[in-house]
C-alpha cells in the first residue's frame, strides 16, 4: 500500500487524474487477463515520465513498464507498486527520410505513416500488434523483416531518470532481444531510418501481410500474440501442431484450432489457465520432439 506521503509527493509532478488505484489489467492487456495495479499511471509528456521514473526510484517503489499489452500475461496476483502506461505517448512525425515514433505508438500505425510519406522499410510491421517500445524491446520481426533492420537509434530515461540517446550499435540487437531489457532502459522514443519507395509495391507487400495476418491467425480472441519463440531449424507452431495439442483447453485458454503457435481466452480464462497451458505444451512438445519451447510472451505479476 501507497502511504499518504508517497502519494502527495508524486501528485507534486503528474496530475490526480492520471494516476489510477487498483486498477484492473485485464482492461489493459491483450489477453484481457491479471489481477490489480497497485498504481496505474499515464504520464502525458516525457517531463510527467521522467518525474514517474525519478519517483519510484528515490522512494524505492517497484516500477513496471507497460505498453499496449500485446505480448504480455499479468498474473491473478497483479503487480505491485506502479505500473507506467504509455498509451498517451503516441505522437509519430517524419523528418526527411526518419521516422520518429514514441514508445506508446503502435507500430502498425508508424508502418501506415512511412507509406503514406512513400517511405519504405517498415513494410514488415503493418501485422504486429505491439507499441515501438515493445517493439524495441523485443526487436519485433515477422515475414522476414525486423526492427533492427531500419532502427537508427532510441531516446531513453535510465531508471534514475537520466535521458539517454542509444544509437544502432549500442542497442544489442538479436532475435527477439536488445540492451534495453537487460539495462532496465524506459523506452521514450525510436527512430527509424527509412527509404524513398515505391507507394504502390509498399502498398503491395502491406496489404499481402496484412491478408496473410488475417487468414492464419486468431484474430477473433483475446491472445498475447506468438507465445513461443522460433527453436533453431524448427517451427513453434508446427512442432506444436504435430503434438496433436491443437484445441488443449484449460479451463477457459485453448491452443488455437487456426495457428497452433497461439494460445487464445476463449471463455474467460484466467492467467493461471494461461500459464498452465503454456506449461503443458511445453511438457509435451519436450516429451515428444526433445526440444524445450522458450517463451517469447512475458509473464509478469504475482500469483493469485
Amino acid at each position: 500500500m501507497m502511504t499518504e506521503q508517497v502519494m502527495t509527493g508524486l501528485y507534486e509532478g503528474i496530475a490526480k487524474e492520471s494516476v489510477l488505484i487498483n486498477e484492473p489489467l485485464k482492461y489493459h492487456t491483450y489477453t484481457k487477463m491479471g489481477g490489480v495495479a497497485d498504481l496505474f499511471i499515464i504520464p502525458s509528456s516525457y517531463e510527467e515520465t521522467a518525474f514517474v521514473v525519478r519517483y519510484a526510484y528515490e522512494q524505492d517503489i517497484p516500477l513496471t513498464l507497460l505498453g499496449n499489452g500485446s505480448n504480455l500475461v499479468v498474473r491473478d496476483g497483479g503487480i505491485r507498486g506502479i505500473v507506467l502506461s504509455f498509451e498517451k505517448l503516441t505522437e509519430i512525425s517524419v523528418e526527411g527520410h526518419e521516422l520518429v515514433a514514441q514508445s506508446g505508438a503502435a507500430i502498425i500505425e508508424a508502418s501506415r505513416v512511412a507509406y503514406a510519406h512513400q517511405l519504405s522499410g517498415l513494410e514488415f510491421a503493418c501485422g504486429i500488434p505491439g507499441t515501438i517500445g515493445g517493439a524495441l524491446i523485443m526487436n519485433a520481426g515477422a515475414y522476414g523483416g525486423e526492427v533492427k533492420d531500419c532502427l537508427h537509434s532510441a531516446t531513453v530515461l535510465t531508471r534514475k531518470g537520466e535521458l539517454l540517446n542509444i544509437s544502432h550499435d549500442e542497442l544489442e540487437l538479436g532475435y527477439r532481444t536488445s540492451c534495453f531489457s537487460k539495462k532496465e532502459y524506459i523506452i521514450l522514443e525510436g527512430r527509424f531510418a527509412l527509404t524513398e519507395g515505391d507507394p504502390a509495391l509498399i502498398k503491395e507487400v502491406m496489404d499481402d501481410l496484412t491478408h496473410k495476418r488475417e487468414t492464419k491467425q486468431p484474430l477473433e480472441y483475446p491472445s498475447c500474440g506468438s507465445v513461443f519463440k522460433r527453436p533453431e531449424g524448427y517451427f513453434a507452431g508446427k512442432l506444436i501442431q504435430d503434438s496433436e495439442l491443437q484445441g488443449t483447453r484449460i479451463g477457459g485458454a485453448e491452443v488455437s484450432k487456426k495457428h497452433a503457435g497461439f494460445i487464445v481466452n476463449v471463455e474467460n480464462a484466467s492467467a493461471t489457465d494461461y500459464i498452465a497451458l503454456i506449461r503443458h505444451v511445453q511438457e509435451t512438445v519436450q516429451e515428444k520432439f526433445g526440444i524445450l519451447l522458450e517463451t517469447e510472451v512475458k509473464i509478469i505479476g504475482e500469483e493469485a
